[in-house]
């Protein structure tokens, strides 16, 4: 039974199977967590730029890249919904659903909130012998909200507060004879905390902006699913980056983006058994969430090197004709002993007055194969409240 929760959980987190066959020499792991659908871009706009938004100009989405960027949006209600097939190289039924809105109170202060839905598909059980019995139906999802500010003209900030649930036993405990026990749905209280520079200036008389964000989401109490006796760390992660957008002509410009991400989560370590990955030392019992944080910066047995690979890269870029037709791409790295994925992107989008929609896709040719991302598709639409009042008087 544990085995095949296991295995949910790495399907949920996109790892490719060679990656889990994979150790550096050290042998450090792949550097994880609980709930890791929290780590899943939602949206198809940051999924197209290669998985980068901390720095990107401010849309309706920017509660999962940098809720502070809110404080600079020029439309004072947006509304979002996105959706995601996930993983459908692997299984059929599991999907990722998110709802996003902000409304601004006045030109300082902003306020935005998610809702986040995963659904990891029908679960089949089997007794120790094999033999097939009940199904379950494991879901995660989590609910937050954001209060951002603009503190200077080129200054934002923000706070966030996230509750999460995680029902990934969903049915384990009906099956008759089952050797896990007292198992229940986990939860965890979570806080992000942002900062956005935002400056517009004018070069050879063309509007430019360049920006930086800063990101640090999930950092909050660690999560159990059996009353406290062992838990787990939520995928708490470090985001920054820098974006640069410049005006071609009058109706065409182009936007540029890289983001770095660290997980600031402790170091694993695994041992193979059996050609499976069996980790160890991973989640301290009397390691803390905060004491996590900062030891996730030094315990990689390989040093700064093992360090440095524990960093994500995301290469993003953005072309807009008229402000209404956007095309997108992007580049996502993750060193091979650390996850292994390595991805292009691509995507599009069109603008109108009242609606947006946009889509993204994944392709991992002469990357990663064998990943289960590949083929992934998003699909974003978008509402701008302000239009639509106006268009309704």
């Amino acid at each position: 039974m544990n085995r095949i929760l296991f295995i949910v959980l790495i399907l949920a987190l996109g790892i490719t199977e060679n990656a889990k066959a994979q150790s550096s020499t050290t042998g450090a792991g792949v550097v994880s967590s609980a709930v890791p659908f929290l780590s899943i871009a939602p949206d198809s706009r940051g999924g197209a730029m290669g998985d980068a938004g901390a720095a990107t100009m401010p849309d309706i989405n920017s509660q999962y890249w940098n809720p502070a960027k809110y404080a600079f949006i020029e439309s004072s209600t947006g509304l979002a919904l996105s959706y995601t097939p996930w993983l459908r190289n692997i299984v059929q039924d599991m999907n990722l659903a998110y709802l996003v809105g902000y409304h601004k109170i006045d030109e300082l202060q902003t306020l935005s909130g998610s809702l986040r839905y995963f659904d990891l598909g029908s679960m089949q059980f089997y007794d120790n012998q094999g033999n097939p019995m009940n199904s379950g139906n494991p879901n995660e999802f989590s609910i937050d909200a954001a209060y951002a500010l603009k503190l200077t003209e080129t200054w934002s900030g923000s706070v966030g507060f996230r509750y999460i649930l995680s029902d990934i036993y969903s049915g384990v405990n009906a099956v008759p004879g089952a050797t896990v026990t007292d198992l229940s749905a986990g939860s965890s209280f979570a806080a992000d905390v942002a900062f956005f520079y935002n400056k517009t200036f004018i070069r050879q008389r063309k509007e430019s902006n360049i920006a930086w964000g800063v990101n640090v989401s999930n950092i909050g109490s660690k999560i159990s699913y059996d009353g406290g006796e062992v838990s787990d760390f939520i995928p708490t992660n470090l985001r920054t980056g820098i974006a640069y957008t410049t005006e071609i002509d009058q109706f065409n410009k182009m936007s540029f983006a890289f983001d770095v991400n660290k997980l600031l989560v402790p170091t694993p370590e695994f041992e193979m058994e059996d050609g499976v990955p069996v980790y160890s030392g991973h989640g301290n019992s009397l390691i803390g969430p905060i004491e996590g944080i900062f030891k996730s910066f030094y315990d990689a047995p390989g040093g700064l090197s093992e360090e440095l690979n524990e960093i994500t890269f995301s290469l993003g870029a953005e072309y807009w004709y008229s402000n209404q037709f956007a095309l997108r791409a992007g580049y996502f790295h993750e060193h091979a002993d650390k996850g292994n994925r390595k991805f292009l992107t691509f995507g599009a989008g069109l603008k109108m007055n009242v609606f947006a929609i946009d889509f993204s896709y994944i392709v991992t040719p002469g990357l990663s194969s064998t990943s289960p991302l590949a083929n992934t598709l998003r699909f974003t639409l978008g509402f701008d409240l302000d239009n639509f009042r106006q268009q309704g008087r």
